[in-house]
């Protein structure tokens, strides 16, 4: 990232089930992109920690620390720190869903932990489920393009057990002055290629005007997040996909 303001991002996101029976969506889809460790000084018309159509709130991530405990990004620090990931000192970008009109539910978010420098030194996958859970993969040493595999362990959803791999890719892209991104994570287990499923979208500066696209074009987002997956899994059921129940949570709340 060339800039240190909040981006919105406007873009899509796809999902395909292969197996047992195909089943397949596209959604358009809008997403904050955020500059943590310079978001005091950089949020402008973005409501930060406080009530607006179009929010972020600390609370919503990590363990839930509110800004006087040091909001999420004390949180992920500490988690690196535990992790044994010193050097990413450097900027780190939130890419994830916005509240919007006092509602959110983000079934991930992607940190971008930087070294001082710059360069990209680790991301964090930070996934939710519809039961309040909540686990975090770590990969360590990612580069832009290049595959990265994370064995799953953390139930999502019922019509997938929890066995097999993720297999992430992360993009950036710029052509004629806009930068662009796109993230992939499949899934497979020793049956082959289970799912496939990415969200991709165009940055730009979070400013009034890109705010007021956001809530015109995506009014009701993030609740229609949560209905699509209770419709989709609705089908998922008409269509006799296997249903396997939620099992314990995994004892350590990041994996690698």
């Amino acid at each position: 990232m060339k800039t240190d303001r909040p981006l919105l991002g406007f873009g899509e996101v796809r999902h395909t089930r292969l197996r047992p029976r195909h089943h397949a969506f596209v959604y358009p889809t809008c997403f904050l992109m955020l500059p943590m460790r310079s978001l005091p000084e950089a949020a402008e018309a973005l409501a930060i920690n406080r009530r607006g159509a179009l929010s972020f709130y600390d609370t919503d991530h990590g363990d839930g620390r509110t800004p006087a405990q040091g909001g999420a990004l004390a949180w992920l620090d500490e988690l690196l720190q535990a992790e044994g990931i010193d050097d990413a000192t450097g900027e780190v970008w939130l890419h994830c869903y916005p509240r919007m009109w006092g509602h959110t539910f983000k079934p991930v978010s992607f940190w971008y932990c930087h070294r001082p420098d710059g360069s990209l030194r680790t991301i964090v996958v930070e996934v939710n489920n519809t039961f309040g859970e909540r686990h975090c993969y770590l990969l360590d040493s990612p580069r832009y393009g290049v595959e990265m595999q994370a064995n799953k362990v953390f139930h999502v959803s019922p019509f997938c057990e929890v066995r097999g791999n993720y297999r992430f890719r992360f993009m950036r892209t710029h052509s004629a002055g806009q930068e662009r991104t796109v993230v992939r994570i499949d899934h497979g287990d020793e049956d082959g290629p289970l799912l496939q499923t990415s969200v991709s979208g165009v940055l730009e500066p979070a400013t009034p005007r890109a705010l007021r696209r956001a809530l015109w074009g995506y009014p009701a987002m993030t609740l229609a997040i949560v209905a699509r997956i209770h419709w989709h899994a609705l089908r998922l059921w008409f269509k006799r996909v296997g249903f396997h129940r939620k099992p314990a949570p995994p004892a350590a709340p990041v994996s690698r």
